[in-house]
């Protein structure tokens, strides 16, 4: 009866600790301006297990990221939740460059060609959280010696840059 009093309290730890590892959902986005390319690149980084467990809900199945079919699937859910808007308020075209993805992270590459960051009016903002409702995603801003930080949630998904 000890045994099992003591694998109980050992199983009921071990549950905990996997409960808590995980208490918060956040995604982080810089934007810089390439001076040499002319471009504005766009990288997101979010955590994997989010992603997985985002890919799964739509799709009721497992995801190998590293399948090019399975980072379409990414690829459309970025594309639709996240924008820049352009100063006629109208999505500046931003191009898929390529995505990453360990244990860890999944990292997602996107461009504004000939681009610079300045003609950006506002950023709409909705990766992961209509997924995951406290999800909290960062996006720096770098314009040469600036940065500014803007955070989007559940009640915050669009932003001016200015």
């Amino acid at each position: 009866m000890k045994h099992l009093t003591r694998l109980f309290a050992l199983t009921l730890l071990f549950v905990s600790t996997l409960a808590s590892a995980h208490r918060f959902h956040a995604g982080m986005t810089d934007i810089a301006f390439n001076a040499r390319t002319g471009n504005t690149e766009i990288v997101h980084t979010y955590m994997a297990h989010d992603v997985e467990a985002l890919l799964a809900n739509l799709y009721g199945r497992q995801f190998d990221l590293s399948d090019p079919e399975d980072q379409d699937a990414i690829r459309k859910y970025v594309e639709g939740r996240f924008r820049i808007l352009g100063q006629d308020k109208a999505p500046l075209p931003l191009r898929w460059v390529g995505m990453t993805a360990d244990a860890e992270k999944v990292t997602v590459f996107q461009e504004i060609e000939q681009t610079p960051l300045w003609k950006a009016s506002a950023i709409h903002d909705k990766v992961l959280i209509d997924f995951i409702p406290d999800q909290v995603n960062t996006v720096n801003l770098n314009e040469g010696n600036v940065v500014r930080t803007l955070t989007f949630d559940l009640n915050n998904v669009e932003q001016p840059t200015r």
